[in-house]
């Protein structure tokens, strides 16, 4: 594993398993590891333990993750990219995920998306500076039928109105966003 790393990020990791000894969050992940017999076939299920511990799946967490399950970091790194679920960076206390499905955007997801833009002050795949929202698009949630969907906090909420969008993130959003 380690002839797979870079020198510079092989620098960091030792510094990195020094780091994950004194954190509750990676005996957690360790054991989750461990539950999967350390399976590099298991990738995708540690991302998502990992996620779910984290938050984010961070440069130093991949290199964790690559280390423990001996795949090379730039595997783990493609994988987490390569899935819309998986964020590299932290999200907001609340998102917005606005579906692009093609349903969705003939009934005026578009719509929808730029009215929360213009609010929000914010483009798809970034957090306000308050860190208070994070906007992200989907290409289809699979609820064709109850288009333009958009998902806040988790809930998928039907038949999104530019209007109604805006007076869900009401709440969301200080008094600098308007």
């Amino acid at each position: 594993m380690i002839a797979t790393l870079s020198n510079k990020r092989r620098n960091r990791l030792p510094g990195i398993l020094e780091h994950a000894s004194g954190d509750k969050r990676f005996k957690i992940l360790e054991a989750h590891i461990k539950k999967h017999q350390f399976k590099q076939d298991a990738l995708i299920e540690v991302l998502h333990k990992a996620q779910e511990l984290f938050g984010c799946l961070e440069d130093d967490l991949l290199l964790y993750i690559a280390y423990k399950l001996k795949l090379p970091a730039s595997r783990v790194y493609g994988v987490a990219t390569f899935y819309h679920f998986f964020t590299l960076k932290p999200q907001g206390r609340h998102t917005c995920v606005v579906c692009m499905g093609t349903a969705c955007y003939v009934k005026g997801a578009d719509k929808v998306l730029a009215a929360v833009e213009a609010e929000a002050k914010i483009k798809p795949g970034e957090t306000t500076a308050d860190n208070q929202l994070s906007l992200l698009t989907a290409r289809c949630i699979g609820a064709c039928g109850i288009a333009p969907a958009v998902v806040y906090d988790g809930t998928v909420t039907p038949r999104q109105t530019p209007e109604s969008a805006l007076e869900h993130l009401k709440g969301w959003l200080g008094d600098d966003h308007r």
